[in-house]
């Protein structure tokens, strides 16, 4: 599988694992609540996976909040933007140089 973003993928790991901190719940309990395997948690702490929307929902519900607070965490969206700019403009280069 292409991981397109792991730096955020990352980032969504620490702040999942903070908030089950917060709850003083384990993943193990995490996931029951949810309905989910305990192997689909920590594979999104460790960013080894990109969580579906029906898996966030599953984890909100065994965290006992809201699926947005899932969501509400710090993240620098100007270096992937930077980054998906500097790609567009090296592909807009190339197709220039093989038309020409």
């Amino acid at each position: 599988m292409k991981v397109r973003n792991q730096k955020y993928l990352n980032a969504f790991g620490a702040h999942l694992k903070e908030l089950i901190k917060q709850k003083r719940k384990t993943a193990e309990v995490v996931a029951a609540l949810g309905g989910i395997e305990t192997k689909q948690v920590y594979r999104i702490i460790n960013g080894e996976h990109s969580a579906t929307l029906s898996i966030l929902v599953a984890i909100a519900q065994g965290l006992e909040i809201h699926p947005k607070k899932l969501l509400d965490f710090e993240f620098d969206f100007e270096e992937r933007s930077k980054h998906t700019t500097a790609n567009i403009k090296g592909i807009l280069l190339y197709l220039q140089f093989i038309t020409d």
